[in-house]
């Protein structure tokens, strides 16, 4: 998948947050009607860095990604994002918070009413003190980023489902966020159209180099991430050299029983002896 030069070429203003990270949790517990679902993990997303999250359904992928939002309050622990501890914020503050932080739904979540232009433009609109013709230059420089600047007048329901993820992608974006959650981008959707979100999320993580928690249920897509590198001289994603690593940082987290039982890299996953680690990899 090529793209075309984009001018939103600039990058966003990250700050310093916990000794340096973007989000840090600190022996976080967290249960639901007495069912615990994550039981005092601990993990730091560098500046920079992307980090996928696995494990199984109910393992607390998702928690993991609301916990940091702030939508939800730990029974025990603490979450700094940004170097602010969201476990002891007000709603109007993390609020504040919010609007540094992009977030690709699972589904997409478009709004059916509005058009691709509409759904892109929503959080600079709702947010407000962004003028009418700054509002249209970045939507469609984020519709660019996404190769779908064509789009602006259809509605989600003429999009295909790939289209539809792009567009949730574009949207995410345009308020150059410093920290980008993703909700299972690839889920639902045939292997070819997962490549190509793939591939914008490694440009994305190359480009600009935001840190991003991915929560994802398909391990090949973070592998993928993992071995290849957005070239932007040619525009397009490329294998990297055997036995060298991503320029951004990229990293895996498994959850198994509420724990991190690993936390490193591709290359200390693929060579892991636990058993359940092996067994879940193959």
């Amino acid at each position: 998948m090529a793209y075309p030069p984009t001018v939103f070429e600039r990058a966003p203003v990250r700050r310093a947050g916990a000794e340096g990270n973007a989000v840090v949790f600190e022996d976080v517990a967290m249960s639901f009607e007495s069912n615990p679902v994550l039981d005092g993990i601990s993990f730091r997303l560098a500046l920079g860095e992307t980090k996928a999250i696995f494990g199984v359904a109910g393992a607390g992928k998702s928690t993991i990604l609301k916990l940091t939002l702030g939508l939800l309050k730990p029974d025990q622990g603490q979450i700094y994002v940004l170097g602010q501890d969201v476990t002891q914020m007000e709603e109007e503050d993390l609020f504040e918070l919010r609007r540094k932080i992009g977030i690709v739904f699972q589904e997409s979540a478009l709004f059916d009413s509005l058009t691709v232009r509409e759904n892109v433009a929503f959080r600079l609109m709702e947010e407000g003190g962004t003028s009418e013709d700054e509002i249209e230059q970045r939507v469609r420089e984020s519709l660019r980023f996404v190769e779908l600047e064509h789009t602006l007048d259809m509605f989600p329901v003429e999009l295909s489902g790939g289209m539809r993820r792009r567009v949730a992608i574009a949207r995410a974006i345009i308020t150059q966020p410093e920290v980008l959650l993703y909700d299972s981008p690839t889920g639902g959707l045939d292997p070819v159209t997962s490549t190509t979100i793939v591939e914008l999320i490694v440009k994305q993580r190359d480009v600009y180099k935001t840190s991003s928690l991915l929560v994802s249920h398909r391990l090949q897509d973070a592998f993928t991430m993992a071995t290849h590198y957005f070239d932007r001289r040619e525009n397009r994603m490329k294998p990297l050299p055997p036995g060298s690593r991503t320029e951004v940082p990229m990293n895996f987290i498994v959850l198994r029983d509420g724990k991190v039982i690993f936390n490193g890299d591709a290359h200390e996953l693929a060579q892991s002896k636990d058993e359940y680690i092996r067994e879940y990899i193959s």
